[in-house]
């Protein structure tokens, strides 16, 4: 299992259950980010971008493949993108359960891979060479 115990950003969220990571270059989602930190922090969660050097390191990943989509890491240690990424995070949340248990249908679960990967390819972002990567196959597991 992998220790989320980091020094990434302020001491409020230094021994987190979980990460979320995100592109802090794409507009749409540093607005997520910011409107779900502090719910995040409640839940002993915390949020970090994806351009910090040590997040490539902790999930072993390069930096251009890291950009590709958001990243959760949960408190069992598994690394999430995408779509499920977002259905881990919202297991957090009681108002976000319905996203769960949607998840469970495959044609859904589908359905909700294949909506965040064209969200993923049209967003805006300032790295327009990060944003225009094809998103196929984020899934971790």
């Amino acid at each position: 299992m992998i220790s989320l115990t980091s020094e990434f950003t302020d001491g409020k969220s230094r021994h987190a259950r979980g990460w979320l990571f995100y592109d802090a270059e794409c507009d749409f989602c540093t607005h997520i980010a910011r409107w779900i930190r502090k719910p995040m922090l409640r839940r002993g969660l915390a949020v970090a971008p994806l351009q910090d050097s040590r997040v490539a390191a902790l999930l072993g990943m390069p930096g251009d493949e890291l950009l590709r989509a958001i990243r959760y890491l949960g408190k069992d240690g598994l690394p999430y993108a995408g779509a499920d990424a977002l259905v881990e995070l919202a297991r957090e949340f009681w108002w976000a359960r319905p996203l769960v248990w949607a998840s469970r249908v495959h044609s859904l679960k589908a359905a909700m891979r294949s909506g965040y990967e064209c969200m993923a390819r049209q967003r805006n972002c300032h790295a327009e060479t990060h944003c225009r990567h094809e998103v196929a196959h984020m899934t971790w597991r």
